[in-house]
């Protein structure tokens, strides 16, 4: 018997220690060269880890399970033979069909849900398929009983749960129980929660506010949107506006746009722009490399491509490095105005919120119109008041006359006389 030890790759520089989120096979399961068996979560990213060798799988750790970078997670036994019908690639069930097609809900009562005989860290937890596809159609979790390894809901259970109609009305309410359930926090999660509290220690983090009338972007994108996706194939948003103002402000005040290394000054001639992104595994940053030398239509093709990735959990590592600046959109979630916390080593971090129509004083006279609220978190040890404001009132300035957009912050006619 042929045996290969599967060892832990490393995900990235100084990345010692991964912890296993999923294993995609069970124990005893035959797998193919290249077929991913598990899914890997790191302090930065989750990854895919594909099997080495075509054999049995042996399993040496469980889900949950924080193993070191190099140590061996699984045997392959290459001397298996392959079973007779093996086909690595599972038939997907058809969830759109499930999912349209009326059925009536069984006038059965819908039976609690049993907890497995062995309670592990998978037990009653889904998948990031199945979480994906349960909050895409509304479908409450605890009324689904988990068929997978140590009772973890699959996809399929999902999919299954949606063909029978299950019935949401009985999961409303706490239920009344007062049961208290312990979950171990991901490893990103954590790695997440010691940087912010580490950002708060370790700079003298301020922030300013300021407003912006969106109107002549929203008047802009009304007029041009549907001419825009003909064109470049990809919708006008608001973030490729903001983006951009973003770097021409940055050119204008490069403080904005450094950081600190011991007792020296990082200054950076580029803009690598993160934008923070929801994903099923909480918060992602993914970075817009030299964001500066992009078009409105280029940002936003590389928004999405970014955006999908995270939403998927296929954001690598390289993708969510470096940064030189960050943006984070809590208007999307309806925020109307917030502190938002440094992305380190970085220096300052731009915050949107939601637009609402509020009544400002145009010319004199009291007018309605959409409002964003802007807030400017920055490392008040390199960047000081008169820098930061004036950064956030350019971008301000930009916004509202976006044709300064086109002229690098200034108005055509300053160009025209080279002001």
């Amino acid at each position: 018997m042929s045996v290969l030890e599967m060892k832990v790759p490393s995900p990235g520089e100084s990345i010692t220690e991964v912890e296993i989120a999923e294993w995609l096979v069970e124990d005893g399961d035959y797998v193919e060269k290249d077929q991913a068996i598990a899914e890997v979560d790191s302090d930065k990213a989750t990854l895919e880890l594909p099997a080495e060798e075509s054999g049995v799988i042996t399993l040496k750790a469980d889900n949950g399970d924080a193993v070191a970078v190099g140590a061996v997670v699984c045997l392959i036994d290459t001397s298996a033979e392959k079973p007779a019908g093996f086909d690595s690639a599972k038939e997907e069930a058809p969830v759109v069909e499930a999912v349209k097609e009326e059925v009536k809900p069984d006038p059965m009562p819908v039976a609690k849900k049993e907890a497995p005989a062995k309670e592990t860290y998978a037990a009653g937890h889904p998948s990031i398929a199945a979480k994906k596809l349960a909050d895409e159609n509304n479908v409450p979790l605890q009324m689904i009983n988990g068929s997978g390894k140590d009772g973890r809901i699959t996809k399929q259970d999902v999919v299954s749960a949606m063909a029978g109609g299950i019935d949401a009305s009985a999961a409303q309410g706490w239920g009344g129980t007062r049961d208290t359930e312990t979950i171990k926090m991901k490893m990103l999660r954590r790695k997440i929660a010691s940087r912010l509290v580490a950002v708060k220690n370790e700079t003298a983090m301020l922030t300013t506010f300021n407003e912006v009338d969106m109107k002549p972007i929203m008047d802009l994108r009304k007029k041009y949107k549907a001419q825009f996706k003909e064109v470049h194939g990809t919708n006008l948003g608001f973030m490729s506006f903001f983006t951009k103002a973003v770097t021409e402000a940055l050119n204008l005040f490069p403080q904005v746009n450094s950081m600190i290394d011991g007792d020296n000054m990082i200054a950076h001639n580029y803009a690598d722009i993160g934008i923070a992104v929801s994903s099923p595994k909480g918060l992602m940053v993914p970075v817009v490399r030299n964001a500066e030398r992009m078009s409105l239509a280029e940002i936003e093709r590389e928004i999405k491509r970014l955006a999908i990735k995270a939403r998927d959990g296929k954001i690598a590592i390289e993708d969510m490095e470096g940064g030189t600046f960050t943006i984070t959109n809590g208007g999307v979630f309806g925020s109307m105005l917030s502190t938002p916390i440094i992305n380190p080593p970085q220096s300052a971090i731009l915050g949107m919120h939601n637009i609402v129509e509020r009544p400002v004083a145009i010319n004199g006279k009291v007018e309605i119109r959409p409002i964003m609220y802007l807030a400017l978190s920055y490392d008040h040890r390199i960047i000081d008041g008169k820098e930061s404001v004036s950064f956030l009132v350019k971008v301000k300035e930009m916004l509202e006359d976006p044709s300064k957009l086109i002229f690098g912050s200034k108005e055509p006619t300053e160009v025209l006389l080279g002001l």
